[in-house]
């Protein structure tokens, strides 16, 4: 039996008891869920990026005044909320009357949050409970509601078996936009598993600048045969506490993210730019092995970024500030790596607003700036050289169809498919025509924490002409 919001005399059981608004603000835990439901709303309703809300120098003011622990809650709930969106909705939907009103955001995101700390999060049912039930009092758009939240997430708690088992893996969690976009290219099957990966953690996976097998032996750290240490999540927070942050010795890259840059094979001497390049990932992947990198970046910020990552490691890298398409360069490259700005929709286990803040309309968009980079990025490649198009979307649109286009318009360039030993460990990820396509349910591990990577996809292009220099 469902349940309604109550109209005229409430019954003593459910009747929440009055708050006094002075008393409520100096609650230990209100603040924090106060400042997640905000969010929440600004995520999904203003579709805000939830790394802009939650960074701790520029982020939400609200955000920002919170203590570390507070806020490191406010993320912990937010991420589970929006990855669990889907079904916290279907749960909802199950234990009430009828649907909320459309004017009720405030009211549904108090609701998401208190059953995302039930049913998902290691907080007492009874502090969960009681602080929406508060703030819900304090806030004149969600008052008369108060006595629904309160039975609602008490239900929940009491029902907390019957709500996991309708939270198994499914396309719930993924939003109608994405599932008809990605359903006809993977299939359910992967398609589920996907959306089933998405609900990890991301674990912390590092680049060593050399000697990747000591360095995991002094991080306590799992090596990866494509080269990448792996540790588990939520030493994110202490990453620069750890031994060799300081000393440059190593820098913080998915393990899909440190494939493109492979693509190049040898790169020892070779001059090599990398366009879109911050925040220096693959930029130092190329120096560290060798190459005189030119890094061109677009925004002020990122620049700022790169060149702070670049300092720490003490890499030589010749750095440019401006639109690729609007520079000049002395001469051709060797090698150009176009890692283009995308939907980042392979990046849905650490950046959960992605599928909120972003729509089937952007998606095409940005393809078509990806295309028009594409094809400037062409006109830096010296006769017989390399040219690697890549992005973390795992939209076709965004991959596949970006280089078959640019293909079909330059005769002068071919594709030159990646073998299995370029990519030990991911030989599923090479696509019969030879590009990149990861997904996050690749790498598998019985260990959660330690599966996955970002889901990537990347295309290794020759200008047709010479042998290859060099």
């Amino acid at each position: 039996m469902g349940l309604s919001a109550p109209a005229g005399k409430r019954s003593r059981s459910t009747q929440p008891r009055s708050v006094d608004p002075l008393e409520a603000e100096t609650r230990p835990g209100l603040p924090a869920r106060q400042v997640a439901a905000r969010l929440l709303s600004a995520v999904l309703a203003s579709r805000t990026s939830l790394d802009a809300l939650t960074d701790r120098q520029n982020g939400h003011p609200d955000f920002r005044r919170l203590d570390p622990r507070d806020q490191a809650l406010v993320k912990a709930i937010l991420a589970t909320a929006l990855k669990r969106h889907g079904t916290l909705d279907a749960i909802l939907a199950e234990r009430i009357d009828k649907p909320l009103p459309g004017n009720a955001g405030l009211l549904r995101n108090i609701l998401h949050v208190g059953m995302a700390q039930i049913l998902f999060l290691d907080v007492p049912d009874s502090a969960a409970v009681d602080l929406a039930v508060t703030h819900a009092n304090l806030d004149p758009r969600t008052r008369r509601f108060a006595a629904l939240v309160n039975a609602v997430l008490r239900r929940v708690s009491r029902e907390r078996d019957a709500c996991l088992a309708a939270s198994r893996p499914r396309l719930i969690d993924m939003p109608d936009w994405m599932v008809e976009r990605l359903l006809p290219h993977y299939g359910r099957e992967r398609l589920e598993r996907m959306a089933q990966a998405h609900l990890n953690a991301a674990p912390l996976d590092l680049s060593a600048r050399e000697d990747p097998e000591g360095w995991a032996d002094r991080l306590g750290a799992r090596l990866l045969p494509t080269g990448t240490l792996r540790l588990r999540p939520g030493t994110a927070g202490t990453v620069a506490a750890l031994p060799g942050f300081e000393d440059g010795a190593w820098w913080v890259q998915d393990a899909a993210a440190r494939l493109p840059a492979r693509l190049f094979g040898p790169v020892e001497g070779l001059a090599i730019a990398d366009l879109c390049a911050a925040p220096g990932g693959k930029t130092a992947q190329l120096a560290a092995a060798g190459a005189h990198v030119t890094a061109v970046e677009l925004s002020p910020n990122r620049m700022r970024r790169l060149q702070e990552n670049l300092d720490r490691l003490k890499l030589p890298v010749t750095t440019l500030s401006g639109d690729l398409r609007r520079l000049s360069f002395a001469a051709p490259f060797d090698g150009v790596l176009l890692d283009a700005p995308c939907s980042s929709t392979g990046t849905i286990r650490r950046h959960p607003d992605v599928p909120y803040v972003k729509s089937a309309e952007e998606v095409d968009k940005l393809a078509a700036v990806q295309a028009d980079l594409l094809a400037h990025a062409a006109g830096l490649v010296r006769s017989g050289g390399r040219l690697v198009f890549s992005n973390c979307s795992i939209d076709p649109a965004e991959g596949e169809g970006v280089v078959d286009a640019f293909l079909a318009a330059h005769d002068d360039f071919q594709r030159e498919p990646v073998r299995s030993d370029e990519v030990p460990g991911l030989e599923e990820a090479i696509a019969q025509n030879g590009d990149l396509r990861t997904t996050p349910d690749m790498l598998p591990d019985a260990d959660a924490g330690l599966a996955g990577l970002d889901g990537f996809y990347a295309a290794r292009l020759i200008k047709r002409g010479n042998a290859r220099e060099g």
